[in-house]
């Protein structure tokens, strides 16, 4: 009863403000958003070359924009373009502030945009000194601060490509994904914090560097500043930062999947598709501006990282925090609006519904006054959530969600400053990005759930799979269930009447009692109305020559799981859903799996309860939780 429920929309004075009206007005369009997309994916060429000079990209454009190709995979975006990733990030060189960084301990540094290239040109310094050239891999293990944007600035500046991830990933986690891609470089950290806690990880750091042969240099970032050598290499004295003009499709990034069914998937991602693309999301998406402090809590081993440090070309302040959420006081992220001034923040779904659960009411004890948006991603945001950050967040914030991946590293949909924002809903496709939602035969459907996918090429699609010679594991990850399609795995619907999207789930999880196909975060929506229910994941079990569905709840503590809790949730799925959607198990478990991005990890699980291994439980962020799903009696019958 509550769909299409309008929650925010634009004022007069903000839409004719924003970057996409003068962006739009620029091609002659009227401020509709709808119109002005159409005529993106009409006219790709054409607005990726407007997206390019609106954001004043430095680099030769050259003469071609897409050398299109069948399957689109193969297709190239500006294949004769020149530029440096790190030039457009450092091309503001003024004493505005660049980087925050806080740890949960409330230490803070704060570097300009001067001291920010300053100390690049020292780090890319150190690379040449030790033979680090272009096209050798630089492996990061290293928390979310200011010395690991340098060190990725000072790495892209000589086209060296950077991968990195977080210290709290143990050693076959950073083995599985480092040993893949031969890194010439080891930068490390010798602790890390954590919830009030300090981890020695500096023999985890001797042990990688010992198993992986090609790394010929670690540069440890010590706690003890008479080891550290990212502070000996900061002394060093240089004016010189030159940067290396590559091709448009270099690599920049390797990424890796996050999945739990093998070792993770090495995505190269090029530095003209990934800069092309952060510049539209942040410019004509989120807004931003100079005048803008954005935030977004991450670690190094997520996309999110990548994407928020992008933002720097954009001349806006970025926050950086390190460390738990929730040290020392429960408001600790939201204390960082008015201590920062942040306009745009940032955080996991998962966030927004824990310090809901736990009656966080920043309208209450924040001031606010300069957030303007919330961004949210990770895992779908319920209604309910939508509805908590409007009652007791901030009644006028424009809330957007996101949704992309590390695929693609940015979004298929996602917000826009001249559309309204209506509850459960996504806002809408990204310009330039053809998305549409498939039925099972690969039919365009509206109004109904189906496989999100996306039918032209764009610039920030993968280069390719490391090591994957002849491009056949990455065209089977995405373009082998459609002709020409990218499925995305998302278990998407299209609303005709808001051109909003939901997401229902991951497509891979998607439960198929009697054919009928459910998404996960149906069911989960339907527990956010049990203050008992702390958490939950929802799987399915082949059962008597069908699937079944089986719930598992995480409760308060000191809470069982009867026969009336059990019938309450049945009740309440039936009613607000539909009689297809009941599990016909409901059991308890001390904690969900999750990946180290927030994500529910439904696919482990229900390896598990088959009696099946995961592959791959570096991913988890809690991978010792898996063993509360073994052996459950209830499930044999």
């Amino acid at each position: 009863m509550n769909r299409d429920k309008l929650l925010w929309k634009p004022s007069a004075d903000s839409l004719e403000r924003s970057n996409l009206a003068t962006f739009a007005r620029a091609l002659d369009f009227s401020l509709d958003y709808s119109e002005l997309y159409k005529w993106s994916i009409q006219n790709r060429e054409e607005f990726w070359r407007a997206v390019w000079e609106f954001a004043d990209v430095i680099g030769s454009r050259g003469t071609t924009t897409l050398s299109e190709t069948i399957p689109f995979a193969d297709s190239a975006w500006f294949p004769d373009a020149t530029l440096n990733f790190a030039e457009n990030l450092l091309k503001y060189n003024d004493d505005k502030t660049a980087l925050v960084e806080i740890n949960e301990s409330g230490a803070r540094l704060e570097l300009t945009y001067v001291q920010l290239r300053t100390r690049t040109a020292a780090f890319a310094h150190e690379l040449a000194r030790l033979g680090i050239t272009k096209n050798d891999r630089v492996a990061a293990w290293l928390p979310n601060n200011t010395d690991t944007v340098i060190a990725m600035l000072a790495t892209a500046s000589i086209g060296a490509i950077w991968s990195s991830c977080s210290p709290d990933f143990g050693i076959e986690g950073a083995f599985d994904r480092f040993s893949q891609i031969e890194p010439k470089l080891l930068l490390a950290t010798d602790r890390y914090q954590y919830n009030g806690r300090t981890y020695d990880v500096s023999e985890n750091v001797r042990s990688l560097a010992s198993r992986i042969p090609t790394i010929k240099h670690v540069l440890c970032r010590s706690f003890d500043s008479d080891r550290c050598d990212f502070q000996r290499i900061y002394s060093i004295e240089t004016d010189t930062l030159k940067f290396e003009h590559l091709p448009f499709n270099h690599p920049l990034y390797i990424m890796f999947s996050s999945g739990t069914t093998g070792v993770p998937k090495c995505i190269v991602h090029g530095a003209g598709g990934t800069l092309l693309q952060h510049v539209k999301e942040h410019q004509l998406h989120v807004d931003l501006t100079r005048e803008d402090v954005l935030f977004f809590f991450t670690t190094t081993g997520w996309m999110m990282w990548n994407w928020l440090v992008s933002a720097l070309a954009t001349g806006s302040t970025l926050v950086l925090y390190d460390g738990s959420p929730f040290f020392q006081r429960r408001t600790a992220l939201v204390d960082l609006i008015d201590q920062e001034r942040i306009s745009a923040f940032g955080v996991g779904a998962k966030y927004v519904s824990s310090i809901e659960r736990v009656q966080v009411k920043p309208r209450e004890s924040h001031d606010l006054s300069s957030l303007r948006a919330i961004l949210t991603t990770g895992s779908p945001l319920s209604h309910e959530s939508f509805d908590y950050v409007y009652q007791d967040f901030k009644k006028d914030v424009w809330l957007a969600s996101i949704s992309g991946g590390t695929d693609l590293i940015s979004c298929f949909v996602l917000g826009n400053p001249l559309s309204a924002v209506y509850r459960g809903e996504i806002q809408g496709p990204g310009l330039g990005m053809a998305t549409a939602v498939f039925d099972d035969a690969g039919n365009s459907i509206l109004d109904q759930k189906g496989e999100l996918v996306c039918i032209k090429s764009f610039p920030s699609a993968p280069l390719g799979f490391w090591n994957d010679s002849n491009g056949s594991r990455y065209h089977h990850a995405y373009f082998a269930r459609f002709k020409n399609t990218w499925a995305h795995g998302d278990f998407a619907e299209i609303n005709t009447a808001t051109g909003g999207y939901v997401i229902h789930g991951r497509s891979d999880a998607v439960l198929n009692p009697g054919g009928v196909r459910i998404g996960t975060a149906e069911i989960y929506r339907q527990l956010e109305r049990f203050d008992e229910i702390v958490d939950a994941v929802c799987v399915s079990q082949d059962w008597e020559n069908d699937t079944r569905i089986v719930l598992f709840v995480v409760l308060k503590e000191g809470l069982r799981i009867n026969k009336h809790l059990r019938k309450d949730i049945r009740t309440a799925i039936r009613g607000n859903a539909s009689p297809r959607h009941v599990p016909a198990k409901i059991e308890q478990v001390a904690d969900v799996p999750r990946t180290r991005s927030g994500k529910i990890a439904e696919l482990a699980v229900r390896e598990i309860i088959h009696g099946r291994g995961v592959k791959n439980t570096s991913a988890l962020e809690n991978p010792e939780c898996l063993e509360h799903f073994k052996g459950h009696e209830a499930l044999e019958t």
